[in-house]
């Protein structure tokens, strides 16, 4: 059997849309892995977290803009759940969402995507939706104060990145300071340019490591892990 003869635009339309395909079934089963434990168990029926996630990535996909440093991603996303499908998700609202949130990051992170704040998801109830329904809003919304990153420290704290250079180090005037005996006075500092960020060792004693590897200059992507000593810091770009 011959299949019918297509266009070049109806041949990359259905490149597009496989590409498209396999870049959500990735983004699914990386949501399922988040959520199969607990939440696999409370959300038996009804709307299930990976079809709120397959509806986030969507919408990111269709309302992301190009920006100066490439593609610009939503970050802000309101879920409006029928009553019927908040009242079971209330006890598990906050957790969910912020297993959706890692989700949609990693997801962005695999995709070159950036965020101009960090990512929310809103989980509320819409009186007009039937069980099982929802509605999913995207926005680009810009971060407070000049945010545009975050170190996030071993306690789950978070130290925004709003200035042209932040230190890290042992000193008090360090914007990450550090009580770790490994790490010098002034040990390594990020700066912002206009392509991004970028860590620097500041010719400390002990190294500076990004993702296992001592770096003397290194830009910065969304996830990567900087150790300095015994502590870990985490770079979120969203």
């Amino acid at each position: 059997m011959r299949l019918p003869a297509c266009s070049p635009e109806q041949s990359v339309e259905h490149i597009l849309g496989t590409l498209a395909d396999v870049v959500l079934q990735g983004f699914e089963r990386r949501l399922e892995r988040l959520v199969e434990g607990a939440f696999g168990r409370a959300f038996r029926s009804g709307v299930q977290p990976v079809e709120i996630g397959r509806r986030i990535v969507r919408e990111l996909e269709a309302r992301r803009e190009v920006g100066v440093r490439g593609k610009v991603a939503p970050n802000h996303f309101t879920i409006g759940l029928a009553p019927e499908d908040g009242e079971r998700f209330a006890a598990h609202r906050d957790a969910l969402a912020r297993e959706l949130a890692d989700a949609v990051r990693e997801f962005a992170r695999d995709e070159g995507y950036h965020f101009l704040g960090p990512v929310a998801i809103q989980l509320g109830v819409d009186e007009s939706r039937r069980q099982g329904d929802f509605t999913v809003e995207a926005a680009i919304v810009q971060g407070a104060d000049g945010w545009r990153a975050a170190l996030l420290l071993p306690d789950g704290s978070q130290v925004a990145l709003t200035t042209d250079s932040a230190l890290i180090g042992r000193l008090p005037d360090c914007a990450v300071h550090l009580s770790d005996p490994q790490s010098s006075r002034h040990h390594a500092e990020i700066r912002a340019g206009h392509d991004g960020f970028r860590l620097r060792d500041l010719s400390s004693t002990n190294g500076t490591y990004l993702n296992g590897v001592a770096i003397v200059e290194q830009p910065l992507r969304d996830g990567d892990e900087i150790r300095i000593g015994t502590t870990v810091l985490r770079f979120q770009e969203s």
